[in-house]
């Protein structure tokens, strides 16, 4: 009995083993029959899955932060506008908050030799930033680049206020408008240095909103022809001396004025990995801007004139021009050639030819 129940199981295997053959020899059904075995539908699943995590993943190592051609963190770049917020300088605004966090922070000239920071931030948020002081002509005029940006500011005088409202393009936030969240009054300084913004919250008065394109070309690649520089020196008045030294060992230029240490409020000294030297045309404004003898300055940063890029401990010299409001900022050397910045946080200091600026060589 056991004998034929074994030659009639041996007999159904062979009779299985010719069926499975005979579907082999037809592609589409072997596929099919393949597919349904256990191990092959988990082998396909695995093999899909594998393929869809590796696109994504070289989707995020090739995702870059527009302001600083750094890659994204998380591999995402934030879907949110640069959002400009004006930071004070003058003495009893330091130390300031949230500066070596910007991507990039435009240095321009106020009135009574006093300058001011337009820090712009796109991938990075600080938990704050300020203090925030009121808002000047060439901010806008500095802004009209970056796309549709958020420009937060602490009032300003009306005319340049009625300017600006006419600005359809931006998202103007007046922190004076608002006695809380995302704005907030200090209580270790006194008015008007104590008011700073939280980004986050910022970003969420204006909704969705769009990445900038970027106003910069990055690379790693350090160009030819540099100068070897240790220090660069920026004048706005003697009230500004401003210094640059290169620190090689971070790999940054590091802040100082006449020699202190530029230190924000978290005791970091005010650095970047790129600074640039625009130098403008400037004119008296119409207006006063805080009391009598206080007239504004225009500097026009629409146009073209000479520039000072320093990046990795070296200068280039050439040419920036900017043809309209809403057109990035080109920085060439005297061949033609592009200037491009080494990828990381960037300083601009708008300097009017009223002002002063040298550098010192490399030491052998």
């Amino acid at each position: 009995m056991a004998t034929r129940q074994s030659r009639r199981v041996r007999r159904r295997r062979r009779l299985l083993l010719a069926a499975v053959g005979g579907l082999l020899a037809v592609g589409g059904v072997a596929a099919a029959l393949v597919v349904s075995f256990p191990g092959a539908a988990h082998t396909t699943t695995s093999q899909s899955v594998t393929s869809s995590t590796a696109a994504s993943a070289a989707a995020r190592a090739v995702a870059t932060c527009p302001l600083t051609g750094e890659p994204a963190p998380g591999g995402v770049v934030p879907q949110r506008a640069a959002l400009a917020i004006k930071v004070g300088n003058d003495p009893g605004a330091r130390p300031q908050s949230g500066l070596n966090q910007a991507d990039i922070v435009y240095e321009v000239q106020a009135e009574g030799g006093i300058t001011r920071f337009i820090a712009i931030y796109q991938c990075a948020a600080p938990s704050a930033v300020g203090p925030i002081r009121s808002m000047r002509w060439v901010d806008w005029h500095v802004l009209g680049q970056f796309g549709s940006p958020v420009f937060v500011y602490a009032g300003g005088i009306i005319p340049d206020r009625q300017e600006l409202a006419a600005q359809t393009w931006i998202h103007r936030v007046d922190a004076l408008d608002f006695n809380g969240p995302p704005f907030e009054r200090i209580s270790t300084r006194v008015p008007p240095e104590n008011l700073y913004g939280n980004p986050a919250g910022i970003w969420q008065l204006v909704g969705p909103t769009r990445p900038p394109a970027p106003v910069f070309q990055f690379s790693k690649a350090v160009p030819a022809g540099g100068i070897p520089v240790s220090t660069l020196n920026v004048t706005f008045s003697l009230e500004e001396p401003v210094e640059w030294t290169w620190n090689a060992t971070a790999g940054l230029f590091d802040r100082s004025y006449a020699g202190v240490p530029a230190e924000g409020a978290s005791g970091a000294i005010q650095s970047a990995t790129n600074v640039i030297v625009q130098f403008v045309q400037s004119v008296p404004g119409p207006y006063n801007e805080s009391g009598p003898n206080s007239l504004g300055v225009r500097s026009m940063v629409i146009g073209s004139g000479p520039v000072w890029v320093l990046r990795n401990g070296e200068l280039f010299k050439g040419t920036w021009s900017r043809s309209s409001l809403h057109a990035p900022t080109v920085l060439q050397l005297a061949n033609g050639a592009p200037i491009p910045l080494a990828p990381g946080r960037t300083w601009v200091e708008v300097l009017p030819r009223t002002g002063q600026a040298s550098w010192t060589p490399a030491s052998n």
